[in-house]
């Protein structure tokens, strides 16, 4: 019987490769940062299989091959030399993400104060790659401080979770759903 091309067995005591071939444990800070690229990337695919709105999953499917970009960024040790422009995310990607937010926040009412993640189930999971959003950015920021990031990097990390932010809102709008706002206690 042929092997499958799917298992290598080489991480079956815990460690894998970088690109470049450094061997790492599958605990390290870069495979935690790129780990958690790879969950949102995955979450944005599900978003993606909800919705029908052609305009939107462009985007999203456009923010997948970003985020692909960045994983591989990610995972290329700073002793390689493999990470040159082109490979990596760029201002004009943030400058990109800034007008989506803008153009998926016109027309939508002011803020009311702080929206409970819910009311739908594509709004739900903009929540949900949000907080991953979030997530990633926290380990993107630690790693940098012991590895050479891009602060490009942080840039556009931190402005994909203010457009899942948008977006979750949008949806709701366009389906005539209110957000759930939030009630403090006094």
């Amino acid at each position: 019987m042929k092997k499958s091309h799917i298992y290598t067995r080489g991480g079956d005591e815990g460690m894998t490769s970088l690109v470049g071939g450094k061997r790492v444990s599958k605990a390290d800070l870069r495979v935690e940062a790129y780990g958690t690229i790879d969950e949102l990337n995955a979450q944005i695919g599900l978003l993606v299989a909800l919705l029908e709105r052609a305009e939107i999953c462009v985007r999203l499917l456009e923010i997948q091959g970003d985020l692909f970009t960045l994983g591989a960024y990610l995972a290329t040790g700073t002793e390689s030399n493999i990470n040159k422009e082109g490979n990596q995310i760029e201002e004009n990607d943030v400058i990109r993400l800034e007008r989506y937010i803008d153009e998926t926040e016109e027309g939508l009412p002011g803020w009311k104060g702080f929206s409970l993640p819910g009311g739908s189930l594509p709004a739900s999971i903009c929540h949900v790659c949000r907080t991953v959003c979030r997530r990633a950015e926290r380990r993107i920021i630690e790693l940098s401080a012991t590895e050479t990031i891009s602060p490009v990097v942080c840039k556009y990390v931190n402005r994909l979770s203010d457009y899942f932010f948008v977006l979750s809102r949008r949806l709701l709008f366009d389906e005539g759903k209110e957000e759930i706002i939030w009630k403090k206690r006094c």
